[in-house]
């Protein structure tokens, strides 16, 4: 079996300090405006971590690089996840590389390719708003996170008009 295309849409970075982070990308690669979403709730009945229901709250700041999205993400409260544990075993970092699937077919195809060559779901769920995702984790191969996302036309226009605040 054959991966399925994909396209590279974010790089993501797990922190404590959304500002601080925010203040080092600006200057390091000339970023010009950050969209906060304070506290979204990925709630127990959509979101799992390593196989259990996962219930948390997390900040997210989004921005873009010419047409590569950039994302911030600071865990605030609740259960385990994907983002608590990554910042107590490593520390704050580059997280992920996300990718987009095309529709829903290719979103399954690319996470049934993913654990058919040894990779596991590491985190997996629906967003408010609707978009579906899947962390697929390979780490004894050096690959911690990949995301897979399927991203509504409404949360497309969302990403869109903060691209646009950064002409």
């Amino acid at each position: 079996m054959s991966a399925p295309v994909q396209t590279a849409v974010q790089i993501a970075w797990v922190t404590t300090d959304l500002a601080a982070t925010e203040t080092a990308l600006k200057n390091l690669l000339g970023v010009r405006k950050w969209v906060r979403i304070p506290e979204v709730h990925f709630g127990p009945d959509t979101n799992t971590y390593r196989g259990r229901p996962a219930d948390f709250v997390a900040s997210i700041s989004l921005s873009y690089l010419q047409d590569m999205q950039l994302e911030l993400i600071e865990p605030v409260r609740g259960t385990a996840n994907i983002y608590t544990d990554f910042l107590r075993e490593r520390g704050a970092g580059l997280h992920h590389i996300c990718v987009e699937a095309a529709d829903a077919d290719a979103f399954d195809a690319a996470v049934d390719n993913a654990t058919a060559h040894g990779a596991e779901v590491a985190a997996a769920g629906v967003m408010p708003g609707g978009m579906r995702f899947a962390y697929v984790s390979d780490p004894q191969h050096g690959v911690p996170y990949l995301e897979i996302a399927l991203i509504p036309d409404e949360i497309k226009a969302f990403f869109d008009h903060i691209k646009q605040e950064q002409s």
